[in-house]
């Protein structure tokens, strides 16, 4: 059975349904946030390419990761077209996260590049 999933209508969307589908650990809609030939520079020190290797590096992410999630202070989008740059700063104030994200033909957005986790 093919479940239905809300989809990100802006880029900042992104970022809420990752932290929603994260504390429901479900590593295939958190997937479904990424294009097909999607890149995610994690586990640090590693590069992750597409959709079906990001899966399961998110689903081992998952088995670990102390829940909830909260959803963390965004900064301002850049938009270029149909790419945009989000990014998200943590609550400790240490690094950051961003992401290049893509307009989709539908007109929502998925993570084409994730850079997830960045020194101070």
């Amino acid at each position: 059975m093919t479940q239905t999933r809300e989809r990100a209508a802006t880029p900042e969307d992104l970022a809420r349904l990752f932290v929603e589908r994260a504390n429901a650990r479900d590593a295939e809609g958190l997937a479904e946030l990424y294009a097909p030939d999607a890149v995610m520079a994690y586990p640090p020190g590693a590069v992750t390419v597409g959709r079906e290797a990001i899966r399961a590096v998110l689903e081992r992410m998952l088995e670990h990761a102390p829940l909830p999630f909260q959803l963390e202070e965004p900064l301002p989008t850049v938009h270029y077209g149909d790419l945009a740059l989000t990014s998200t700063r943590p609550a400790d104030g240490t690094g950051g996260r961003t992401q290049v994200v893509r307009r989709q033909p539908d007109g929502s957005w998925l993570r084409v590049i994730d850079r997830p986790e960045t020194g101070a």
